[in-house]
């Protein structure tokens, strides 16, 4: 198959799953903003994506789009590597030109992919998944982390005292303010290479979409470092 027997194709399906990551992300980001200035608004959003059909159908799709990605990236890495041979260990001037993000691609996936499932575990396998196998409270102290809030029997929907106690906890939060930094170098460069990929700009545009591209990430991590500043050192 094209998409993936080509070099070109497996471009393509790394460009399509991570525009449609970058979809995911600033509705997360916009989701947890609403934590800041509402509880019961935030507490109604994590009920309704409990486990219901469409949620679940939405979360699966989510899935299959991140491994797709990781996959796809790891496989073009190898690629390249190969491709080059013996030269990648030669001691070679980098071209002013390349940045720093485009040459640590994969080293910045793997930070993201790391306290990504960090993540996953603390919130959706403390959240949605307790509801999926039917229970319907959680034991606190588990998602605190030691940071001296325990509170039995909560419920999983109740998503606003899960984010509180997470981030009552410095050392989260500082994890998470660098996981923030990786994600946005990831993205500043992600985002244009995906519309290069797919052919969506020219001459003038090409610079264009790389300004694009920081100023959206931009935007996006401070949303999600706002979020943890604020329960973290403000709340």
């Amino acid at each position: 198959m094209w998409l993936s027997s080509s070099t070109v194709g497996r471009k393509v399906v790394m460009s399509v799953s991570g525009l449609f990551l970058i979809l995911f992300l600033t509705f997360h980001m916009s989701m947890n903003l609403v934590a800041i200035f509402s509880e019961e608004g935030y507490n109604a959003v994590c009920e309704f994506l409990g486990a219901n059909w469409y949620a679940l159908v939405g979360t699966l799709v989510l899935a299959a789009g991140f491994f797709v990605h990781i996959i796809y990236a790891f496989w073009l890495t190898m690629q390249n590597r190969r491709a080059r041979g013996e030269q990648r260990y030669e001691v070679v001037d980098k071209p002013k030109s390349v940045e720093w993000a485009s040459q640590n691609m994969l080293v910045l996936g793997i930070i993201v992919i790391g306290v990504a499932f960090f993540h996953l575990y603390h919130f959706w396998y403390n959240m949605q998944f307790q509801e999926i196998i039917g229970n319907h409270t959680v034991d606190l102290e588990q998602c605190a982390l030691g940071a001296g809030m325990a509170v039995d029997g909560l419920s999983v929907h109740n998503g606003y005292d899960f984010i509180v106690a997470m981030f009552s906890n410095p050392v989260v939060v500082v994890l998470y303010l660098i996981w923030f930094v990786a994600i946005w170098f990831h993205l500043t460069h992600g985002f244009w290479s995906a519309i290069h990929t797919l052919g969506w700009n020219n001459d003038i545009w090409f610079n264009r979409w790389k300004t694009i591209a920081k100023v959206y990430a931009t935007i996006l991590c401070l949303g999600f470092a706002f979020v943890a500043i604020w329960f973290g050192f403000i709340y």
